[in-house]
């Protein structure tokens, strides 16, 4: 498989396809999904501690057979573990649930909580050499610009809602002037028929002999997102992998930057989010 790789505003370079575990249990069935995935040739797991399965992450790497340094994990921080000294214990508890000695790039997850207390923790992490790279994840509110303001270390990835429904330009062009790049959750808008079953990605599929899933997801290699669509399946997985033989033109990324704005599918309030955040996931 070719993999494609960009450039962070650390210096780093993290593979642009990868798979996500995003609601796959722990157990077999992640285990057995990322190595998979790895001996199919992508180097990029995406997972986090509310996902519960980072032990099966840290599982499948090692059956991979693939060796550590070729492959980049990327992990999330819950709320209820931001906080000065309380994110640098979650940070180690998080290493020995992954079996690692290092997180490629580690992200908090929400945008409520003690992030800022949270930043300066995982800046002294990426010091100790513990985590490479930092980020956030769905931090859309004013709430990014205090990340900014108080951060030695800039993030360098911002996960967040994204696909030809709701390309994110706006948050794109807050976020230009410090290098921080997208990561998109939702990349085929969570599977929704409206969105994959547009005319457009079902022509240029007739043109390249791609389904319209692979169309939209070469869409967010050139639009320079990170992607990791989620699966359990073998075939789908190998499918979802085969777009780099192929390459969209100018006109026709045109035609799909055009489908901007149509909807974002998940929506909640700060207020909601708070709430949200008071769960604890198990250790």
């Amino acid at each position: 498989m070719i993999q494609m790789y960009l450039k962070l505003n650390d210096g780093a370079s993290i593979p642009q396809f990868g798979l996500g575990v995003y609601l796959v249990p722990e157990g077999p069935e992640t285990v057995n999904a990322v190595k998979e995935a790895l001996q199919m040739g992508v180097r990029h797991i995406d997972t986090a501690h509310a996902y519960q399965n980072e032990r099966s992450v840290g599982q499948g790497i090692k059956e991979s057979g693939v060796d550590r340094s070729e492959v980049w994990i990327t992990t999330k921080l819950w709320p209820t573990e931001y906080g000065q000294g309380i994110t640098e214990k979650a940070i180690d508890k998080m290493l020995n649930r992954l079996d690692t000695d290092y997180i490629d790039l580690l992200l908090l997850h929400q945008q409520v909580g003690d992030y800022i207390g949270a930043w300066k923790d995982m800046e002294k992490a990426v010091q100790e050499g513990k985590v490479k790279s930092i980020g956030l994840s769905n931090f859309e509110s004013e709430r990014l610009e205090e990340i900014y303001e108080i951060a030695t270390i800039y993030p360098s990835v911002h996960q967040v809602e994204c696909h030809p429904y709701f390309q994110q330009n706006t948050l794109k062009k807050r976020m230009e002037k410090y290098g921080t790049i997208i990561e998109s959750w939702y990349p085929l808008g969570h599977g929704a028929s409206d969105l994959i079953n547009e005319a457009v990605f079902t022509e240029l599929g007739q043109k390249y002999g791609k389904t319209n899933v692979q169309i939209i997801l070469r869409w967010h290699i050139q639009a320079g997102n990170v992607v990791f669509p989620k699966t359990t399946n073998p075939q789908h997985m190998k499918d979802n992998f085969q777009i780099f033989d192929f390459e969209l033109t100018d006109e026709e990324m045109e035609r799909i930057n055009a489908l901007d704005g149509r909807k974002r599918y998940y929506h909640s309030t700060l207020a909601e989010q708070e709430r949200f955040a008071q769960w604890t996931p198990a250790d």
